[in-house]
């Protein structure tokens, strides 16, 4: 099952993604189910089975409608992990002159609900404050349901769904300001693009054999695949979910691999009016234009 956020004539609706590419709102799918993505998952597996079967051999139309963030405004943070990709991390040529080593367990981070935005939204170009706008396509694993203290092996049953991050980042502002925290570099609004839409474990198989790639204007920029992770989803799941309890709704960024902007030589930077790109296989494409905003 694919699940979406459509905005339709000024609404905003939880809606099923069919086969013919249409969507039918949820509540058309199963009489009473949320019409939000939050309320879905909220409501569990009965009615998750429900819409999967309900949406079979469907048709649908929602003419003009637009897709939004799958969850427009998460609950809280939405949870990252750094250097998850080993050529990611031996492609930063400061770290490796200072000696620095992969982790021996995942460095998480977050970004704030105000950094999500939908497909095809604009990004915000950080002038005044910095030039050195970056792209980082992720794997990003939707919480289906509660758990503290989960273990590696039991992770997956707690993931509701995949989909694809853009962590767009300004580079400066997360390597050299605020005391080396990077936080701040990662936050600015509408830094968190995400969709199209969630998909289910169920069409997604193996999440550790996806093919991930980005590109600028055209030109390719990461091409990887998920087999590549330092850390597993499961792993990064349970290390997560050691005395912080998971709840449903949750997003969790698997990290990017190697081909980001800065840690090229020159480094490249976007600008306004370059569009990004990220795609993963058996999940689809998130395409946005950075503009210059006040």
């Amino acid at each position: 099952m694919r699940l979406a956020t459509i905005e339709q004539g000024g609404r905003s609706a939880a809606a099923v993604v069919l086969a013919d590419g249409t969507f039918a709102a949820t509540d058309e799918v199963v009489p009473g189910a949320p019409r939000d993505v939050l309320g879905v998952i909220d409501a569990g597996p009965t009615l998750w089975a429900r819409l999967a079967e309900g949406s079979r051999d469907r048709r649908g139309a929602r003419d003009g409608a637009r897709l939004a963030a799958p969850i427009p405004r998460p609950r809280r943070n939405a949870f990252c992990v750094g250097w998850n990709y080993a050529e990611h991390f031996a492609e930063d040529k400061a770290r490796l002159a200072r000696g620095d080593q992969l982790p021996e367990a995942p460095a998480f981070f977050t970004k704030n609900p105000a950094t999500v935005v939908g497909p095809d939204a604009a990004v915000r170009f950080p002038a005044p404050y910095s030039e050195q706008l970056d792209w980082e396509v992720e794997l990003v694993a939707v919480v289906g349901t509660r758990g503290r203290d989960v273990r590696e092996s039991d992770a997956a049953s707690h993931v509701f769904g995949y989909t694809i991050a853009n962590d767009v980042s300004v580079r400066d502002v997360q390597q050299k300001r605020h005391g080396g925290q990077w936080f701040k570099g990662k936050n600015f609004d509408t830094h968190l693009p995400l969709g199209p839409w969630i998909v289910t474990p169920d069409e997604i198989g193996d999440p550790q054999a996806l093919r991930i790639t980005s590109r600028v204007n055209g030109v390719t920029k990461q091409d990887s695949s998920t087999r590549q992770m330092v850390f597993t989803v499961a792993r990064i799941l349970s290390e997560l979910a050691a005395g912080l309890a998971l709840e449903p709704g949750d997003l969790v960024l698997t990290g990017t691999p190697p081909g980001v902007g800065y840690a090229r030589t020159p480094p490249e930077y976007l600008r306004p009016g370059d569009v990004m790109e990220m795609e993963i296989e058996k999940i689809g494409v998130l395409r946005n234009r950075v503009e210059l905003m006040r």
